[in-house]
C-alpha cells in the first residue's frame, strides 16, 4: 500500500491476524468442550498458546501504526474512542443481563427454592470479610491508575510508571483473592439458581479484571518503551477507561450480591 495520501484517516493494511484470531478462538472454545467431556485440556492450551501468540502479534502491529508510523492521527482517535465507547456500552448491557437474572430471581423466589433468598442450604459469603477487602483493593486500583494517568498528562515519567505498575500488581492482587474464594466456597455453579448467577456474575466480573490487567500491563511495557507522551496516549486511556468499568461494576456486584444478596 501507498504510503502518499491526502487524508487523515488510516487504511488498515491486509492483515492475517483477525482471521488466524478466529480460528484461535474456535480451536480454544474446541479443547475447552474436549476437556470439559473428557478431561483432557491438551488442545486447549494449545488454542490459548496459539491465541496469546496472535494477541501479541497484532498488538504489536498497531502498537507500530499508531506510534511509530504515525497512522493515528485526530480523526482517528476519536473514532478509536468512539469504538471504545460503544464497547463499554456494550459491556454495561452484557452486565445488566446477570443483574437482571439475580433480582428476578432474589426478589421473588419460586416455590423450588422455598420462597427464599438466599435458598436453603447455601451458605453464602461474609460481605465484610474478602468482598470487601476486594472492593478496597479495586477502588485502590482505580486512584492509582487515575495517578499515573495525570501523571503521564504532566510528563511524569516515573510517577506514570509506578502508578501503573501498582494498579497491575493490585488487579493481580485482587484475581488471586477470588481464586481463593471460589476455593473456599460452600456451594457451585450448579447449586440451583444462586450458584448460578453468583459464579455467572463475579466470575465474568473476575474475566474482565484479567482482561483489564493485562491491559494495563501492556501499557506499563509501552511506557517503559516511551511509547506514549503527554498529548497522545489513547491506548492508555481506553485502558483506564476500561478499568473504572471493572471498579463500578464490582461496586454493583458487591452491593446486590455480596451485600444485600447475602
Amino acid at each position: 500500500m501507498s504510503t502518499n495520501k491526502n487524508h487523515p484517516f488510516h487504511l488498515v493494511d491486509v492483515s492475517p491476524w483477525p482471521l488466524m484470531g478466529a480460528l484461535s478462538a474456535m480451536i480454544t472454545m474446541m479443547g475447552l468442550i474436549k476437556w470439559f467431556h473428557f478431561y483432557n485440556n491438551n488442545l486447549f492450551i494449545l488454542g490459548s498458546l496459539i491465541t496469546m501468540l496472535i494477541m501479541y502479534q497484532w498488538w504489536r502491529d498497531i502498537s507500530r501504526e499508531g506510534t511509530f508510523q504515525g497512522l493515528h492521527t485526530f480523526n482517528v482517535t476519536l473514532g478509536l474512542r468512539w469504538g471504545m465507547i460503544l464497547f463499554i456500552t456494550s459491556e454495561v448491557f452484557f452486565f445488566l443481563s446477570f443483574f437482571w437474572s439475580f433480582f428476578h430471581s432474589s426478589l421473588s423466589p419460586s416455590i423450588e427454592l422455598g420462597m427464599m433468598w438466599p435458598p436453603k442450604g447455601i451458605l453464602t459469603f461474609n460481605p465484610i470479610q474478602i468482598p470487601l477487602l476486594n472492593t478496597l483493593i479495586l477502588l485502590t486500583s482505580g486512584l492509582t491508575v487515575t495517578w499515573a494517568h495525570h501523571s503521564l498528562m504532566e510528563n511524569n515519567f516515573n510517577m506514570t510508571k509506578q502508578g501503573l505498575l501498582l494498579t497491575v500488581i493490585l488487579g493481580i492482587y485482587f484475581t488471586a483473592l477470588q481464586a481463593y474464594e471460589y476455593i473456599e466456597a460452600s456451594f457451585t455453579i450448579s447449586d440451583a439458581i444462586y450458584g448460578s448467577t453468583f459464579f455467572m456474575a463475579t466470575g465474568f466480573h473476575g474475566l474482565h479484571v484479567i482482561i483489564g490487567t493485562t491491559f494495563l500491563m501492556i501499557c506499563y511495557f509501552r511506557h517503559l518503551n516511551n511509547h506514549f507522551s503527554s498529548m497522545h496516549h489513547f491506548g492508555f486511556e481506553a485502558a483506564a477507561w476500561y478499568w473504572h468499568f471493572v471498579d463500578v461494576v464490582w461496586l454493583f456486584l458487591y452491593i446486590s450480591i455480596y451485600w444485600w444478596g447475602s
